[in-house]
């Protein structure tokens, strides 16, 4: 997402956008605007590259270097808060939750006249801290009582985040910021046509190898179906890197011989790899437990595969009544749906792919759509007017598109 942000951002000219960047001693900067896009055009390369020995990768770092040096220094902090008290409307983007935390770098952006609107992706740190480090819990607690205290609007990239947050605020009698919802766009990488080759049924996992994904129940029907139905099965590939805290799942995949040979784990594949392996699987098996958007779901819809996945609010509202939902607890169900939708006759697949080419794929271009008039409103309000009103608002509905206004953000 910071990634897409910066992309689109630097379209504009250097009077409508400053980069800026965190300090190692707490303050925000100014980044020079030739250093931001070279390092930009770095990172994409790096991206390109799906390797990270290559030399756009070597770049990046050298880049990266450059700049946290700069940094240290603590040049551009002064000529940040300068550009701000120059022009009127300046809004402070904050995409990232790293450093949302800190009240004391926004509150000096906010005293130099920058409106402050942040990102919230999730709340599962608070809402499920069993998935999450101590510090991490405490520190997305910090997070909200900032946004609270400080935000004049906050963009989420779910109704279902909106809803959890507002409902955390309410809850603490803390502040609620006007809530605007803009879906996150995929960028849909380019993928060969499938092999004509048969292939056996296989399902996909994507993601980190983490708890709340539920890949443990997943082995666990895999275990059952090895040693009921055997070599005939369907086959289990893992997309994704390994998590943290998940030490029975890795030894299961470490031990257990791939259930004799149906279930192959994957990590650290490129965005082209994922997507040839996804277009080739009956379906995406999506069990997790607690999810802010649920980008695997919009990368299979987006390629035309299939989905079988939790019942949790944000990933049906991501599916838009296209997948399979059940609950990531009924090991039985997932079992029916899996064998169902290995076989060529499976009617629910069959009645899936129906439903999937009324599906509408999230694009970029409307979740800047919707930010973008959401900063123009903001920018021209008067400072004073309450920033505070209970409720999510559904920005693809109340803000609709116009790509020529980029109001002026640091």
């Amino acid at each position: 997402m910071e990634f897409a942000y910066a992309r689109h951002w630097r379209q504009a000219s250097d009077v409508d956008c400053t980069f800026a960047a965190g300090t190692p001693f707490g303050g925000v900067a100014m980044v020079p605007r030739h250093i931001a896009l070279a390092l930009l055009d770095a990172l994409a390369g790096s991206l390109a590259e799906g390797q990270a020995h290559g030399p756009a990768h070597a770049q990046a770092r050298r880049l990266a270097v450059t700049l946290y040096a700069r940094l240290v220094t603590g040049a551009g902090c002064a000529a940040l808060i300068a550009r701000i008290r120059q022009r009127p409307g300046s809004i402070f983007l904050l995409v990232s939750h790293k450093s949302l935390e800190q009240p004391a770098p926004i509150q000096a952006l906010r005293d130099a006249g920058a409106r402050f609107v942040p990102s919230i992706h999730d709340l599962i740190p608070i809402t499920h801290p069993e998935y999450s480090k101590p510090r991490q819990i405490k520190a997305h607690r910090r997070r909200m009582q900032v946004t609270a205290a400080m935000a004049d609007a906050v963009i989420v990239s779910s109704a279902a985040t909106g809803a959890a947050l507002s409902h955390y605020l309410v809850a603490r009698n803390l502040g609620v910021p006007r809530i605007t919802v803009a879906p996150l766009g995929f960028d849909l990488p380019m993928v060969a046509q499938p092999s004509p080759q048969p292939e056996p049924p296989y399902f996909v996992a994507l993601g980190t190898v983490e708890p709340r994904k539920n890949h443990h129940m997943l082995l666990a029907l895999w275990r059952d179906m090895a040693e009921t139905i055997g070599p005939s099965a369907p086959r289990l590939v893992i997309l994704g890197r390994r998590g943290w805290d998940n030490e029975i799942v890795f030894r299961m995949l470490d031990r257990c011989g791939g259930y004799g040979g149906l279930v192959e784990e994957r990590g650290g594949v490129d965005d082209g790899t994922i997507a040839a392996v996804l277009r080739g699987a009956r379906a995406l098996l999506f069990p997790s437990f607690a999810e802010g958007y649920g980008l695997p779901l919009v990368e299979a819809l987006a390629l035309g595969v299939p989905a079988i996945c939790s019942d949790i609010p944000a990933l049906v509202e991501v599916g838009g009544g296209v997948p399979e939902h059940l609950h990531p607890l009924d090991g039985a169900a997932w079992r029916r749906a899996i064998l169902d939708y290995a076989s060529d006759d499976s009617a629910s697949r069959a009645a899936q792919l129906g439903r999937l080419t009324h599906w509408v794929r999230p694009d970029w271009a409307t979740h800047f759509g919707i930010a973008n008039a959401l900063l123009a409103r903001l920018a021209a309000e008067p400072r004073g007017l309450p920033a505070r009103v209970r409720g999510v608002t559904h920005g693809a509905e109340d803000f609709p598109w116009s790509g020529a206004h980029q109001p002026g953000t640091p």
